[in-house]
């Protein structure tokens, strides 16, 4: 019977160790790191200079996977097979030169896809073919000559499009309904046609450094949603005839930076009435036209650097505006005058009225020529004001008071043009203020100034300060003031577990960079000890979670691959730093501080929960099986005994009425036969009368000693 019941047990241990297997093999599932890569979190992988030319082996689980900055690397069609929960994939700065077709058929589910910074020449008629989820396509930085026509068919979901910095010449066949984004700057595409897009939901399009030199109207009008238009970096000799209609009611974003537009019209922005940042930076004007920006009463930023601008009194309406509509001016810092000498290299945004050298007007009476009357222009400077930084050409005494009209109709030349003046005025027209940081004002023949900076800056007046010498500079050199560091980091929607981290103007800093590396620490907790994280360049922002509430976080970004000092067990913090406080957890709120839910606690909760029941039903099991043993084992000790003879059970019967029940008759004389030689009376009945009982019936036998017992007469 033992082997039987060792049945059940038997098979419930070998259930117990089937499960125990599976939790194992599924704990290694998400703890399978590939050799020479990072695992943050059993959904993502980080593959930074691997040094192989092939994709790494990953687990099936995987929703986000980054393999950038590897040489010579090369896609084949079985590389991503089994991906299929593949959401985001950066195969950025890999030297890819060829997409095979169907290499990306079975990532149904990716929805985003960066090949940018590779040397990829030609894009084929099935290289995305399969990615009917794709929503943001990023190509740029590429070698792209031509693409087929109908390489983007099935990308119906696409919202962003990246083709910046390729070869294109043309383009191919656009039609996304659901696209927002489209980048097609620094190619060669001088000629945009109004076929060339169908995409009626688009929001931002950037033209930059395409060579355009006009803009075809139709090719605008179609683009009913349109929000921001980047024109920067092209030919244009004014603004295009196709900004000035109505179908741009809702652009609120425009660009004409860095094309040689020389003059501007007040009526060129008239249909532009919702227009909210405007760059007019780099298009060689010296003023802008009086009551040029009414038709923009929403306006809020303004970008106007690197213009020769000419602040004389006809400009002087401008820094008064900026104030009195609180508008931004960005980059004040290169935001300078050229002219006239006593203005040369100051920032625009720091001049005040009186520094136009606008001159007291007075009228003259005819009839009383002794009395003068004041004429109140801006009330900053009285009429008998010395304005020392005012220059006015000479005139003797015997000229005439100059009136209102003549001053404004016709400035002093010598301000405004070089012609008049030799070379040994040139210092005149080079102040020292005029370049920074030590730098060298330079003027050309025709005209035109220039700096020429030292070692460790850079820009129009030397105003850029390379981050990775000044450290290098002598503590004792003056250096003039600098304004605040534009590579800083931000964050912004802080909660009290996350920090969502603002790295766009890092990144532009620094466009040689590989990666980012991110430290960050509890500076309110005793556990100070900093944590990294390394990002590619291709995600400007980045989101810390599983952070602690109300906590401050010291949080500090610099370029992977920079040597990382330490003292003692911690890191020194280098690069760009910043701070974020985490919210407080409301009192009425039932969400625990830290989310610690992932698919491995998950599977080993369930698992634990398969196992507990297990063992309840191994208990179970094993009770009923012991009361069983115990029922068979008394059932086969009965069956050993035989059945009783029904002679022995009339017997007991007879007993159990006679001794038990206390009917036995009275006993009998004894009568002591051994001295006789009568033998002893035997049982018999005669008639009626009772059956005498022998004395064998003084005790009652059990059926395990009838057949032994003798009757006894002694």
């Amino acid at each position: 019977t033992l082997p039987r019941a060792a049945g059940p047990i038997l098979i419930i241990i070998m259930l117990i160790f089937f499960i125990f297997s599976l939790i194992v093999s599924g704990v290694e599932l998400f703890t399978d790191c590939p050799a020479q890569c990072v695992c943050n979190d059993p959904n993502s992988v980080f593959c930074i200079n691997r040094r192989s030319n092939t994709v790494p082996r990953v687990p099936v689980t995987t929703r986000y996977l980054y393999i950038f900055n590897n040489n010579n690397f090369t896609l084949s069609n079985n590389d991503f097979k089994g991906l299929v929960e593949l959401v985001s994939l950066d195969l950025s700065q890999n030297e890819i030169r060829e997409v095979p077709d169907g290499v990306f058929e079975s990532l149904s589910e990716l929805k985003n896809l960066d090949l940018s910074g590779n040397q990829i020449a030609h894009i084929s008629k099935d290289s995305f073919s399969g990615m009917v989820q794709l929503e943001r396509l990023y190509l740029q930085g590429n070698h792209i000559q031509s693409i087929h026509w109908e390489a983007f068919d099935g990308l119906e979901m696409l919202l962003e499009l990246k083709l910046q910095r390729n070869q294109l010449v043309s383009l191919p066949y656009l039609r996304f309904p659901n696209l927002l984004l489209l980048d097609l700057s620094h190619n060669n595409i001088p000629m945009l046609e109004p076929s060339d897009l169908h995409t009626p939901n688009l929001e931002a399009l950037k033209l930059a450094h395409l060579g355009l030199v006009t803009l075809d109207k139709d090719f605008i009008t179609s683009l009913r949603n349109l929000h921001e238009l980047d024109l920067s970096g092209n030919k244009l000799n004014e603004v295009p005839q196709a900004l000035k209609q109505d179908s741009l009611k809702g652009l609120t974003k425009l660009s004409l930076a860095a094309n040689p537009i020389l003059e501007l019209k007040v009526e060129d922005l008239q249909k532009l009435d919702g227009l909210q940042d405007l760059d007019l930076s780099g298009i060689n004007i010296q003023e802008f036209p009086e009551g040029f920006f009414e038709s923009a009463p929403k306006l809020i930023s303004l970008t106007a650097a690197q213009n020769p601008f000419n602040c004389l009194c006809p400009f002087a309406w401008f820094p008064v505006w900026l104030k009195e509509k609180n508008i931004r001016l960005l980059k004040p810092e290169i935001t300078r005058c050229h002219f006239p000498l006593v203005n040369a290299g100051k920032m625009l945004i720091s001049l005040e009225h009186k520094d136009f050298g606008c001159p007291p007007t007075t009228t003259e009476s005819f009839s009383s020529p002794k009395e003068n009357t004041p004429v109140p222009q801006i009330p900053t400077t009285s009429p008998d004001t010395t304005h020392t930084k005012a220059v006015l050409p000479p005139r003797s005494s015997s000229e005439e008071p100059i009136s209102s009209t003549d001053v404004h109709a016709s400035p002093p030349e010598d301000l405004v043009t070089f012609s008049s003046h030799s070379k040994e005025d040139e210092q005149h027209f080079c102040p020292e203020n005029i370049c920074l940081n030590r730098g060298t004002c330079k003027l050309d023949l025709l005209g035109q100034l220039s700096c020429m900076c030292p070692s460790g800056t850079f820009g129009l007046f030397c105003e850029d300060m390379d981050v990775s010498l000044a450290s290098q500079q002598p503590s004792s050199a003056v250096t003039p003031e600098i304004p605040d560091r534009i590579d800083t980091i931000s964050s912004r929607q802080v909660t009290s577990t996350s920090i969502l981290l603002d790295l766009h103007r890092f990144i532009e800093t620094r466009p040689n960079i590989r990666g980012i590396r991110l430290t960050y620490r509890n500076l309110s907790g005793p556990d100070r000890r900093p944590m990294m994280i390394s990002l590619p360049t291709s995600y400007p922002e980045y989101t810390l979670r599983g952070l602690i509430p109300n906590c401050t976080y010291s949080i500090c970004a610099s370029p992977l691959g920079e040597k990382i000092l330490y003292k003692g067990s911690n890191s020194i913090e280098m690069g760009t730093c910043t701070e974020a406080h985490t919210d407080g957890m409301p009192v009425t709120s039932v969400e625990p501080w830290v989310n610690t839910s992932t698919p491995l606690t998950n599977t080993l909760i369930s698992a634990l929960a398969v196992l507990a029941l297990v063992l309840g039903l191994a208990i179970v099991v094993g009770t009923f099986v012991c009361l069983r043993r115990k029922r068979r084992a008394n059932a086969g000790l009965e069956l050993e005994l035989g059945p009783a003879d029904p002679t022995e059970l009339d017997g007991i019967k007879s007993c159990l009425e006679n001794g038990i029940n206390g009917t036995l008759p009275p006993k009998q004389p004894e009568t002591d036969y051994s001295m006789t030689s009568q033998p002893p009376p035997l049982l018999h009945q005669n008639g009626s009368s009772d059956y005498e009982a022998p004395l064998m019936h003084g005790q009652c036998p059990s059926n395990n000693n009838l057949a032994s017992l003798k009757p006894s007469y002694f």
